[in-house]
């Protein structure tokens, strides 16, 4: 367990700052460890995880001897040490070979965790194709219905999203988007089509049960945007690789309160954030089109000692009574020039 630390001048409090949670949340750090038994698969695997999360990966090049289930003490050291909140345990055993263990920390206690077993793996190499550009984000694709109502694909769905995607971002240029990675299910079998969706944090005794649950296969595609006459390109995908045949293993589900504190939001209702418009404010409305309008009150304004741009036309003569004819009469004869003599 880390000590707490109390900062000695500015510069560390915000440090420390820095490091709280936050709401929104800054892109997050993975950090790949190696377990005390790691085969060519499992070590092969870990490293093309790491291409497709760089450059927000942390490699150990050291093995260590650590149990996430039984001891998760030395996850939540390295976590404050390497301010991580995501690490990626690759151990292989007699009993569980080529395992893949998923960790997620909240305020540098671990949240949850979730074993994958590697049944097949395939590298980049072996396709011949181009590959994307370290550090952009990735589409992520989701092609079945139990990532919506099974308690163990749920929980393996938001591991992932946080794992590839978890920078929050204002907009989305096509020409940044390079790859996609596919996650799709085994055929589903009869016995979870009418699976209904868990409370997240609370265990299902139908979701322990693995034997029964299909595999998981992640894809990932280059993308190719084509002319296509219009101004919506033409999307061609091609494979790059890796490619993963995995399957579920253990897990740890999160605990409710800590849950419940990694989920907060702040106290928006549903149609402000829709509106862009946060905290209602006074004289704010939105119109049909989605435009912010706001209404200014001023006070009654005098016209008459409005300052206006100094020309000889708009120079104001006296104010004097009389009819208009005699007005101009004087005019004409301020204007006539003496007579030379």
């Amino acid at each position: 367990m880390l000590r707490t630390v109390k900062p000695r001048n500015a510069r560390s409090k915000r440090a420390l700052v820095a490091r709280e949670p936050k709401e929104v949340e800054d892109t997050r750090t993975a950090v790949f460890v190696k377990g005390t038994h790691t085969g060519e698969i499992l070590n092969n695997a870990m490293k093309e995880l790491m291409s497709l999360k760089r450059p927000n990966a942390i490699a150990f090049s050291k093995k260590n001897a650590v149990r996430p289930f039984e001891d998760p003490s030395p996850l939540e050291f390295w976590a404050g040490k390497n301010d991580a909140s995501l690490f990626v345990v690759g151990q292989s055993t007699k009993k569980r070979p080529d395992g893949l263990t998923f960790v997620r920390t909240f305020d540098g206690k671990v949240l949850d965790m979730c074993e994958l077993g590697v049944d097949k793996f395939v590298s980049m190499a072996e396709f011949k194709t181009p590959k994307s550009t370290p550090g952009h984000r990735p589409l992520m694709h989701f092609a079945s219905e139990l990532f919506d109502t099974h308690p163990r694909f749920i929980q393996v769905k938001s591991l992932l999203l946080d794992f590839f995607g978890s920078e929050v971002i204002d907009g989305i240029h096509l020409a940044g988007i390079e790859h996609v990675i596919s996650v799709s299910l085994a055929p589903t079998p009869s016995t979870l089509n009418n699976a209904t969706q868990a409370i997240p944090g609370l265990s299902d005794e139908s979701s322990d049960d693995t034997k029964n649950l299909p595999k998981i296969h992640i894809r990932t595609y280059t993308l190719r945007l084509l002319s296509s006459g219009t101004r919506v390109p033409r999307v061609e995908l091609a494979p790059m690789g890796p490619s993963l045949d995995l399957s579920l293993r253990r897990h740890r589900p999160p605990d409710p309160e800590m849950w419940k504190a990694a989920m907060r939001r702040p106290k928006l209702k549903k149609q402000d954030i829709e509106k862009g418009l946060g905290k209602k404010k006074k004289n704010l409305d939105t119109d049909e089109m989605g435009d912010l309008r706001g209404r200014v009150h001023v006070g009654k304004q005098d016209l008459d000692k409005l300052q206006t741009r100094k020309m000889k036309g708009l120079k104001r003569g006296p104010v004097e009574s009389g009819s208009s004819d005699e007005e101009d009469e004087e005019g004409q004869k301020k204007s006539k020039r003496p007579k030379a003599s």
